[in-house]
């Protein structure tokens, strides 16, 4: 199968788009593994992981054969794009527009969420070649954001990033998410004592939450 459209589907299908975001290297490592454990499929490294395109390639090597998707985040210009993919990286994110790190993206076949808030800055995002538009930070806004924003543009694949909970995730996605952008929920489950199995598990709770909610579209 086209490999972008494959990678694609996954994201849709999954709902989720974990971001591990976290102080060490091996921590990220330990908490992607234990979510992976858990059946999340789609990871996240940005950018401002120490050692972060090494965490990539180490997870990509070992995981991509078993259909997990890893991607970079905070990919913020062309050359960190190419670096990001060079180490096996399948999803680029970005908080904001960087037109150069899409191109990059496209002409090598690789999946992009690029960052946009306002309608205005969605639709040069889309215009700009992106795959979804990561609406960020969602936090400061409700589902009600993206329903509005839908009217007009309803051609515009939003993921939501930022406030994302199980509790509220089948209103962003009855507002037309395509799917959603995780971390805390998850990557904070073991803070207090370093159990991955609490990550594992909040990974699971989070995905049935995703399940449920889908199911009712």
């Amino acid at each position: 199968m086209y490999r972008k459209l494959e990678n694609l589907n996954k994201i849709i299908d999954s709902g989720i788009v974990l971001i591990v975001r976290l102080a060490t290297d091996s921590e990220s490592i330990k908490v992607a593994e234990a979510a992976i454990q858990g059946g999340i499929n789609v990871i996240e490294i940005p950018m401002a992981v120490p050692n972060a395109l090494q965490v990539v390639k180490y997870l990509s090597d070992k995981y991509k054969k078993q259909g997990v998707l890893i991607g970079t985040g905070t990919v913020l210009d062309g050359e960190t794009a190419r670096a990001a993919i060079l180490a096996g990286a399948e999803l680029l994110v970005s908080p904001n527009l960087n037109p150069d790190m899409i191109k990059v993206a496209n002409r090598y076949q690789v999946v992009t969420m690029s960052g946009a808030y306002t309608p205005t800055e969605i639709q040069n995002t889309l215009e700009a070649g992106a795959d979804i538009v990561k609406l960020f930070p969602a936090e400061f806004v409700n589902p009600n954001y993206i329903k509005s924003v839908l009217a007009p543009l309803s051609h515009a694949p939003i993921s939501p990033t930022g406030g994302v909970t199980p509790e509220n995730v089948h209103q962003w996605f009855s507002a037309g998410a395509v799917c959603v952008g995780v971390a805390s929920y998850i990557t904070k489950a073991a803070a207090h004592d370093n159990d991955m199995s609490k990550v594992t598990k909040a990974a699971q709770t989070f995905l049935e939450a995703v399940k449920k909610a889908k199911a009712k579209l």
